[in-house]
């Protein structure tokens, strides 16, 4: 998976990431900080699993993101050409702190930390913080930046991000229902 070329020289590239709900339909935006479209995030909704795809602005799918319904965890699997590339998941239940655990193909464990419920929080492999995504800045409820640090592949840290906003959401939604 590759996106558009980082500045590798210590200087992180910063996505925007937004929302906006059709009747439907939901969909994303990735764009660069400079508003240049990347990739459109399209969720499938009324299905049994609930599936994102990435498209680019030629229309070809990069990658998708399925999300498995009936597990003991929230679990997400990342795909690229129908193979599962990485796999996402967040325990329900747990008490202290809210951490994420990404298991990539080629056997890298990432961790995904920080303040999920203002949604700012790190993805770090092995101590070394790969990108950081906030809401801080943006006063639109539904955008968020993902400033990605020395990593040649922005588009899956991009995608995490995702994951972890629709997990997040997904928690949101089911503590108003249980109220």
């Amino acid at each position: 998976m590759s996106a558009p070329s980082l500045d590798l020289d210590g200087v992180s590239m910063r996505y925007l990431v937004r929302d906006r709900m059709l009747a439907f339909h939901e969909e994303a935006w990735v764009e660069t900080e400079h508003r240049q479209k990347l990739f459109r995030v399209d969720r499938k909704l009324l299905r049994l699993r609930t599936t994102f795809h990435f498209v680019d602005t030629q229309g070809d799918q990069v990658a998708s993101i399925v999300k498995k319904v009936l597990t003991l965890h929230h679990t997400i699997l990342v795909k690229q050409n129908g193979e599962t590339i990485g796999r996402i998941s967040k325990r329900r239940f747990r008490f202290f702190g809210d951490r994420f655990k990404v298991t990539l193909r080629d056997g890298r464990r990432l961790r995904i930390s920080g303040n999920l419920w203002d949604r700012e929080f790190d993805i770090a492999d092995d101590g070394t913080t790969l990108a950081h995504i906030s809401r801080r800045w943006f006063s639109i409820r539904d955008a968020y930046a993902v400033d990605v640090m020395y990593e040649p592949d922005s588009l899956l840290l991009v995608i995490l991000a995702v994951c972890v906003d629709h997990i997040i959401e997904d928690g949101r939604s089911e503590q108003l229902t249980n109220l």
